[in-house]
């Protein structure tokens, strides 16, 4: 069974930047990959996905041009670059797994199959 540990959450001021990681433990890393996010009384919504190959990435609009998402298959490990961290950007991120498909990237939390525990994100104003 694979599982998914994030880290590099914590606590940034405003236009700060952080990392997080998301490290998958198993035989193969052959899938593609997201992170979402959930702040307190909201859904969890889609931030960005990143195929096998990283040939294709998705994100969300609130996102697009100060997130950058990447992935080492040879470390089977996940990345989201975050910079320009804005108060809104406060959440638990979570990584997750769609074994199902490792071509195609979807933004549906419904297509992704394994979570990882979460990191918490904070951004002071």
């Amino acid at each position: 069974q694979v599982q998914l540990v994030e880290s590099g959450g914590g606590l940034v001021q405003a236009g700060g930047s952080l990392r997080l990681s998301c490290a998958a433990s198993g035989r193969t890393f052959r899938y593609t990959m997201g992170w979402f996010r959930q702040a307190p009384g909201k859904e969890r919504e889609f931030v960005a996905a990143i195929n096998w190959s990283g040939t294709s990435t998705a994100y969300a609009d609130s996102v697009k041009g100060r997130f950058t998402i990447s992935r080492d298959n040879a470390k089977n490990t996940v990345y989201l670059q975050m910079n320009s961290l804005r108060p809104e950007d406060t959440a638990v991120y979570y990584c997750a797994a769609d074994v199902s498909h490792y071509i195609l990237v979807y933004k549906n939390n419904r297509e992704y199959d394994l979570w990882g525990q979460g990191t918490q994100v904070t951004v002071s104003s």
